[in-house]
């Protein structure tokens, strides 16, 4: 006679060998279980578990294999797309930070307060500080006794050895072609864009002609007629031509000798940049500063202003973080997709199982060891769904440039063979196209902690589902079940 309650041994019952094995894995894990025992962690939870995993059923078997293939799908693609966007995106944040706004400005700094200077460079976490002067203006090349297409630019003024004391900015700037020797002030650096607009070239002759000078009212100590009349002060010569990777300091800039901007400029005044070794410990470092220039002896209208990259470039890289975000949430739902396959797949097998699930309630098992059955169920197909789409996803994401140039070869290789069946000569496909993308190469960056969140949200949305369609399970009354068997 079989038993109507949980808790109670099955006694002189000629069983199955289903339910004799689920017994003897009972009293293998618990020992024999009286009514309201339960155990920390029992072994045949897992069994159960795998069990069902395991199982040849056609539905079943799909039950299992279908979720954690959209899981490796949708850590793969997240992935492989967040590195890609990373690469972009923090090339871009680099180049600007580096190269145009430092992390520090301190804009309208007296150049005669050298000791205030020095006593900057000598805070606790900076790695370089560098004057520099700004002029916006128009390039024009002199081609053969007359003067080219004029450009609007901007003139970057560094001292001679701003390379050698500014790490950061060395490593963003690539010499195409020339040197970067800023020492005779007649030189000038063209960046590619510029001197592909310009037309220009080593040794060719550029005039710059500043926007300040040309409206009087902007700098008064500086004499706009004298300024353009002195034709030589106004020329450089093309002594190399630099890239960046961002176009727009790639099209609008040139670097020239500080000592040679004093011409468009305030010579009393330039500005400061300042790169830290940690650009997120902003705090300390700019509260030594500020306290540095309120003892510099400066009245209130000649304090210099200070600012970071965070309020320098506010807009930009709150736009960028925008970007990402949305797309963490698009490429998401992938997993909220898969998650609601399995809650009901889960809920497909507890209905499935009622008999399975009636007699392990009948040898003592509690409703939360049933529920853990199912929830494990999930946390399996979870965890091998992640690590099944994180694994190529590493490998394609470190060899991001391999990966495009083997799919581009793919493409290629299938429009060649269209193009022969139907006559039509068809383009060489790119992923990114130089044409489009202003782009060398494919940048990818793989960022440790994003790569763990996108592994956890794909192991947990397999769990958490799991884990409530399991409370079905519950509503499974073990004497009804068997009291057909």
């Amino acid at each position: 006679m079989l038993p109507t309650g949980g808790g109670v041994e099955i006694g002189e019952v000629k069983a199955d060998n289903k339910w004799r094995k689920y017994r003897l894995l009972l009293k293998k894990s618990n020992g024999e279980i009286k009514q309201g025992q339960t155990s920390a962690i029992p072994l045949w939870i897992g069994f159960v578990a795998f069990r069902y995993i395991r199982k040849k059923d056609g539905r079943s078997k799909a039950s299992s294999v279908l979720p954690a293939l959209g899981i490796a799908v949708g850590v793969l693609a997240l992935t492989v797309i967040i590195a890609v966007m990373n690469g972009f995106q923090l090339g871009f944040i680099e180049a600007i930070l580096e190269v145009s706004s430092y992390h520090i400005r301190i804009d309208s700094f007296p150049a005669d307060k050298l000791d205030t200077l020095e006593r900057i460079k000598q805070v606790d976490g900076v790695s370089s500080a560098v004057p520099f002067r700004e002029i916006k203006g128009i390039l024009r090349r002199d081609v053969v006794g007359r003067m080219g297409r004029p450009v609007l630019g901007v003139l970057r003024a560094l001292p001679a050895d701003a390379l050698l004391k500014d790490k950061g900015m060395a490593s963003k700037i690539s010499i195409e072609q020339g040197n970067f020797n800023l020492a005779d002030k007649s030189t000038i650096l063209l960046g590619a864009e510029t001197a592909a607009r310009l037309s220009a070239n080593l040794g060719d002759k550029i005039e710059f002609i500043s926007i300040a000078n040309i409206l009087p009212s902007v700098t008064a100590d500086v004499s706009p007629d004298a300024a353009l009349d002195d034709n030589e002060d106004n020329v450089f010569t093309v002594a190399g031509i630099f890239r960046t990777g961002f176009y727009e300091y790639d099209a609008d800039w040139a670097f020239v000798n500080i000592d040679a901007a004093a011409l468009y400029s305030d010579a009393g005044t330039f500005t400061l940049g300042i790169k830290l070794k940690d650009r997120w410990n902003l705090d300390a470092p700019l509260d030594q500063i500020n306290g540095i220039i309120a003892k510099s002896g400066l009245s209130e209208n000649e304090k210099p202003r200070v600012s970071t990259w965070r309020d320098y470039n506010k807009a930009f890289f709150g736009a960028l973080r925008t970007e990402k975000l949305m797309m963490f949430v698009l490429v998401g739902l992938i997993f909220i997709v898969v998650a609601l396959n399995i809650f009901q797949g889960q809920r497909r097998i507890v209905l499935e199982k009622r008999n399975e699930i009636g007699l392990l309630r009948s040898v003592g098992a509690s409703e939360l060891d049933i529920r853990c059955v199912f929830a494990l169920n999930g946390v399996i197909l979870g965890f091998a769904g992640a690590l099944a789409g994180m694994i190529p996803a590493l490998l394609i994401a470190t060899h991001i440039k391999q990966f495009f140039t083997l799919l581009e070869s793919c493409v290629n290789f299938v429009l060649n063979i269209l193009s022969n069946i139907t006559g039509n000569n068809d383009e060489y496909f790119s992923v990114f196209s130089p044409a489009i993308f202003y782009i060398k190469e494919i940048p990818s960056r793989v960022i440790p902690g994003e790569i763990a969140l996108i592994f956890l949200f794909g192991f947990l949305s397999a769990a958490l589902a799991a884990w409530a369609a399991s409370k079905k399970a519950l509503s499974v009354k073990p004497a009804e079940v068997l009291r057909y068997e």
